[in-house]
């Protein structure tokens, strides 16, 4: 009799089974012979692509044994990037003017080796109002991101929350006794500072939550801007004149008298602000539950980093006036360079002494002979800004 067969030739019989996910069984290569099969390679993740973190990879840099720094390649590329065109353009300002100086022998005059009328033109006449630019820029930002980070809100900043109209009703105070220069910038100060106090007293209920106080800080800025047009109303017309040109913000004529509180309060606070606070800032914007695991006290930091804040935009005020729009929109437009999470201080800082100086350049040569109040080009920059981060959020269904 004849074998039963199954249908299947000889080649059939030899070849290997599949398994059913593609490879072959054990001990047998990936062209049916016998051997070890070769080991899967897996290619590196790329930089940057879809699993990548957001901003980067961190990276950590060892300056001596016991100090260790952790940054984002990104991050620092885009501060820097900021803090350069800031200066570029700070030397820029010095240089121009009905006595232009070139940009070379701007930078030789400060450093001592310019001419006698130079030196005049250079550090007693322009170099103070662009200092007073770029420290009043970084402070008003790096408040505004410390404000944004707390409320979590992107419209949160000192413009929005009554602080900068605390600060304008102090000045306004001394305007209409008579004060002097130092007298205002003293009001200014004060009046910061205890419009800051008071939002806290009012927000205050076992922590600063951030809809509360953005709640508050809104109403309070409608009475004080109440107040300080019943003020306007009460002065004499020279110093009503004086009181709306600080109201709009301006450098014009601003000396190392005017810069010396700023730079002070920028230097003692910046430090405070970023290395004491800005970690654990970073955290709690994780949830206030997932910041006390990670060891953070949430409220005490808060209340540091406000109170730190209201500090920065009070001595920004008092040197620049109340400024607007620099402290609202600095932060986010370095959170979209970063692209990193967290409230990005210093990015911010650089962004606004970029963005103020900038203005300051374009409020003296863009119009002409005719030299507008920084205020008035950061108002219609900062407006329009604003008008086009509201209708994103609308469209992203926020709003």
């Amino acid at each position: 009799m004849k074998p039963v067969t199954t249908g299947k030739t000889a080649r059939e019989k030899t070849a290997p089974q599949r398994t059913g996910t593609g490879e072959a069984p054990a001990g047998t290569g990936v062209d049916g012979r016998h051997g070890p099969a070769p080991a899967r390679v897996r290619r590196p993740r790329r930089l940057g692509g879809a699993g990548a973190p957001p901003g980067g990879t961190l990276r950590t840099l060892r300056p001596l044994p016991a100090v260790s720094l952790r940054y984002r390649p990104r991050t620092l590329a885009a501060a820097a990037g900021c803090l350069f065109a800031a200066l570029a353009v700070g030397v820029l300002s010095v240089g121009s003017g009905e006595f232009p100086i070139g940009p070379a022998e701007v930078l030789r005059t400060v450093a001592g080796s310019g001419t006698p009328a130079q030196d005049f033109i250079v550090n007693e006449l322009r170099l103070p109002r662009v200092i007073a630019a770029l420290l009043a820029g970084a402070a008003l930002a790096l408040s505004g991101a410390v404000f944004q980070s707390v409320v979590r809100n992107p419209l949160g900043s000192p413009d929005l929350l009554g602080l900068t109209q605390g600060a304008s009703t102090g000045a306004l105070v001394v305007v209409i006794t008579g004060g002097s220069s130092a007298a205002l910038a003293g009001g200014a100060v004060a009046g910061g500072l205890l419009t800051g106090l008071l939002i806290f007293a009012l927000a205050w209920r076992q922590g600063l939550h951030g809809l509360r106080l953005v709640l508050i800080g809104i109403g309070v800025m409608a009475m004080l801007t109440g107040v300080n047009g019943y003020l306007l109303t009460r002065a004499k017309l020279m110093e009503a004149s004086r009181a709306v040109l600080w109201l709009t913000g301006s450098l014009d004529g601003r000396g190392w008298a005017e810069v010396t509180p700023l730079l002070i309060a920028v230097t003692v606070l910046l430090p405070v602000t970023v290395v004491g606070c800005g970690r654990a800032l970073r955290m709690a914007e994780m949830g206030d539950d997932a910041a006390h695991a990670l060891g953070i006290r949430v409220e005490r930091v808060r209340l540091v980093a406000l109170a730190s804040a209201v500090a920065l935009a009070s001595f920004a005020a008092a040197c620049a006036g109340p400024v607007a729009f620099v402290a609202l929109t600095a932060p986010q437009l370095a959170k979209r360079l970063t692209k990193a999470p967290g409230p990005n201080l210093v990015p911010a800082a650089c962004m606004g002494a970029a963005l103020l100086v900038c203005a300051d350049w374009a409020a003296q040569n863009a119009f002409g002979a005719r030299q507008l109040p920084v205020g008035v080009v950061t108002g219609l920059l900062g407006g329009g800004y604003l008008v086009w981060l509201l209708a994103r959020q609308r469209r992203a269904g926020r709003l």
